[in-house]
C-alpha cells in the first residue's frame, strides 16, 4: 500500500483530550482506557463474548433495527427482540438463536447487553430446560445486584463516549486534514458532502465528554450522577440532524470517488497512518447516526437499574426522555426534508400559482381530495384540495387533461377554527347540505363551507384537519423548522426540472397513511410496527448482505415512494 501521498502531520500527535483553547486535558486516551479494555481494544468485545460462550454463559444482544430476510440461513427479527448470540467467531455475521429459530445474523445489526445474565423480562426464553438450569446456577454462582449492574451500565456509557470521541479524531485529523491538503483531489464542496458538519460534532462532544467526566464517581461508578449532563446539553445534540440529513448524499458522493483506485489507495492511506481500526470510511462515517440513536437505549437500561431513592433518578428519567425527543426531532427532519423536494416539484407543476411559495409555510402535505365548494349564494364549485401544515390550497382540473391543476386559491389554516355540520337545513347559509363541514376565521368574518361525497370522506377530512393541527403543535414545540438555503434550493431544482416540460401534476406528492400515532411524549425511539421502517432511523441501517430478492424488489417502479 502506498502511503507517499499523504502527509505525517497529525499522524502522530499525542491523543489526548483537546479542550476548547486548545489546551490537553490531564489525562490520555489511553489513561482513559484502562477503566474497562473489553470494550476500548479493537476486536475486544469479540473476544470477550467468545470467551463468555466457551464458560457456558448465556450471551444477549439486543436487536437495534429490522432484519427483515427471505434467506432461510438468515435470522429475521425487530427492533428491540432479544437474541441469544451462540457463536462470534466472524466479525460481522454471528450465529443466534431466538424464539423462532437459530441462524446467522448480521453483528452490526445488534447490541450486546451490558448486564449478561439477566435473561428477557416477559417473554418465553428461547431455551431449553437444561439451559434455563445452566443459566439457573450461573446466576447463583455470580448473583449480581442492582446496583452492579448500574455501576456496568455506566462503565459502558463512559467507555463507549471515550471510543465514539477517539473516532471524531481520527476523522477530523485523520482523513480531513489530509484531504484539505490535497486540493487537487478534493474539492471545498466534495468535502462538506462527505463529512458534513462532522467537525462541528467532534467540538460538542468534546464538551459533553468532559462534563460527564466530571460526573462519573470512579471509586464508586454506581453512585455517579449523569443525568444531568445530558439535560445540560440536549440542545446541543440538535446538531446532529443536519450531519443524519447530510448522510445518504455522503455515501453517495463517497461511492462515486472508490470506483477510483487513487482515492481507495488514498483513503486507506489516511486511515494507516492514523493508526485507525480497520474499518471502512464510510463505516466511520456511519458512527454519528448511530450514536445519536444509541443513546436512548443506553438511558433507558441505565434507568432500568437506578432505584427511585437514587439521587439521579428524576435527572436519569427526563435524559432519556430528553434524547427519545432529540432522536424524534432528527427523524421528523429528516423525513420533511425528504418531502420538500417533492412539494416543490408538484407546485412548479400548478398551472397559474399565485403568492408565496408553499415551502415558505409549509412542509410536509397532510392529506388531499375532492370537496364541493358552497358559496352564500348557494354557487357549488367542484374543487380538489391539498392540505399542508398551515394551509389548505385548492386546485381546478382541467377539463381535457386530468392530470392537468389550475390554482384557485388557499385558505390560512393557523386562522381558522374546524366546525363539524349536522346534516340537514343549515341555518346560517339557509340551505340543505350533507357530509359538510366549515372552516370559520377566528378574527374575521370569513367563512368556508365544504360537502364531501360521502360520510367516511368528510370523517376522513375531519381527522386530517385536526392532525395538521396537531403536526403544527408538535413542530413548534420540537422546534422544527427547514432551513431556508434548503428551501430554496429545492425550488430552484424543481423549477430547473420543470423547465420545457408540460404542465401536469404526475409527480404530486402522496400524503402518508394514516396513523394514530400517540401524543409526543409516549412515542418510543423503537420502530413501531405501523410505521414504515424507512422513515424511523433508516440511516443508521447499517449495509446488509446483498440479495437478489431485494434486488429484484427495487426494480420494481410501482413499489418505489
Amino acid at each position: 500500500m502506498r502511503a507517499s501521498n499523504v502527509s505525517s502531520d497529525g499522524g502522530t500527535e499525542s491523543s489526548a483530550l483537546v479542550d476548547d483553547n486548545g489546551s490537553e486535558e490531564d489525562f490520555s486516551y489511553e489513561d482513559l482506557c484502562q477503566a474497562n479494555p473489553r470494550y476500548l481494544q479493537p476486536g475486544g468485545e469479540q473476544l470477550a463474548i467468545n470467551e463468555l460462550i466457551s464458560d457456558g454463559s448465556v450471551v444477549c444482544a439486543e436487536a437495534l433495527w429490522d432484519h427483515v430476510t427471505m434467506d432461510d440461513q438468515e435470522l429475521g427479527f425487530k427492533a428491540g427482540d432479544v437474541i441469544q448470540v451462540l457463536e462470534a467467531s466472524n466479525k460481522d455475521w454471528w450465529w443466534g438463536r431466538n424464539e423462532d429459530k437459530e441462524a446467522w445474523f448480521p453483528a452490526s445489526f445488534v447490541r450486546l447487553r451490558v448486564n449478561q445474565e439477566e435473561l428477557p423480562e416477559n417473554s418465553s426464553s428461547p431455551l431449553g430446560e437444561e439451559q434455563e438450569e445452566d443459566t439457573g446456577k450461573s446466576r447463583h454462582k455470580h448473583p449480581e445486584s442492582k446496583q452492579q449492574m448500574r455501576t456496568n451500565v455506566i462503565q459502558e456509557i463512559m467507555s463507549t463516549e471515550r471510543v465514539y470521541i477517539k473516532h471524531l479524531k481520527d476523522i477530523c485529523e485523520g482523513y480531513i486534514r489530509q484531504c484539505r491538503k490535497h486540493t487537487t483531489m478534493f474539492t471545498v464542496a466534495q468535502l462538506a458532502t462527505i463529512f458534513g458538519n462532522i467537525e462541528d460534532i467532534y467540538k460538542f462532544q468534546r464538551k459533553f465528554l468532559k462534563d460527564l467526566e466530571k460526573r462519573y464517581n470512579k471509586e464508586e461508578p454506581h453512585l455517579s450522577e449523569i443525568g444531568s449532563c445530558f439535560l445540560q446539553h440536549q440542545e446541543g445534540f440538535a446538531i446532529y440532524s443536519e450531519y443524519c440529513n447530510n448522510h445518504p448524499g455522503a455515501c453517495v458522493e463517497l461511492s462515486e470517488l472508490m470506483k477510483q483506485g487513487k482515492y481507495r489507495h488514498f483513503f486507506e492511506a489516511c486511515r494507516l497512518l492514523q493508526q485507525m481500526i480497520d474499518i471502512a470510511l464510510d463505516g466511520f462515517l456511519l458512527t454519528p447516526v448511530q450514536k445519536i440513536c444509541k443513546y436512548p437505549l443506553q438511558l433507558a437500561e441505565l434507568l432500568k437499574y437506578t432505584t427511585q431513592e437514587h439521587s439521579d433518578y428524576n435527572n436519569i428519567k427526563a435524559a432519556y426522555e430528553a434524547m427519545k425527543n432529540v432522536a424524534c426531532l432528527i427523524n421528523e427532519r429528516k423525513r420533511k426534508l425528504e418531502s420538500i423536494d417533492k412539494i416543490a416539484r408538484w407546485q412548479v407543476s400548478i398551472v397559474g400559482w399565485e403568492g408565496l411559495d408553499l415551502l415558505d409555510r409549509s412542509s410536509e402535505l397532510i392529506h388531499s381530495g375532492e370537496l364541493t365548494k358552497i358559496t352564500r349564494q348557494g354557487k357549488s364549485q367542484q374543487r380538489t384540495f391539498f392540505l399542508f401544515d398551515h394551509q389548505l390550497v385548492a386546485c381546478k382540473k382541467d377539463l381535457l387533461r386530468r392530470d392537468m391543476l389550475y390554482y384557485k386559491g388557499r385558505t390560512d389554516m393557523d386562522e381558522m377554527e374546524l366546525v363539524d355540520v349536522e346534516d340537514g337545513r343549515d341555518k346560517d347559509w339557509n340551505l340543505s347540505v350533507r357530509n359538510a363541514f366549515k372552516l370559520v376565521s377566528r378574527t374575521t368574518d370569513e367563512v368556508h363551507l365544504f360537502c364531501a361525497k360521502k360520510q367516511e370522506d368528510k370523517a376522513r377530512w375531519l381527522q386530517a384537519c385536526a392532525e395538521e393541527r396537531q403536526r403544527v403543535q408538535e413542530d413548534q414545540q420540537m422546534g422544527m423548522e427547514i432551513p431556508e438555503n434548503q428551501k430554496k434550493l429545492a425550488m430552484l431544482n424543481a423549477q430547473k426540472a420543470g423547465q420545457g416540460k408540460s404542465k401536469g401534476y404526475s409527480g404530486c406528492p402522496v400524503a402518508p397513511p394514516h396513523q394514530n400515532l400517540p401524543p409526543l411524549h409516549q412515542r418510543h425511539v423503537t420502530v413501531p410496527t405501523s410505521v414504515p421502517q424507512q422513515q424511523v432511523f433508516a440511516l443508521a441501517e447499517p449495509k446488509r448482505k446483498p440479495s437478489l430478492f431485494w434486488h429484484t424488489f427495487h426494480k420494481l417502479a410501482p413499489f418505489r415512494k
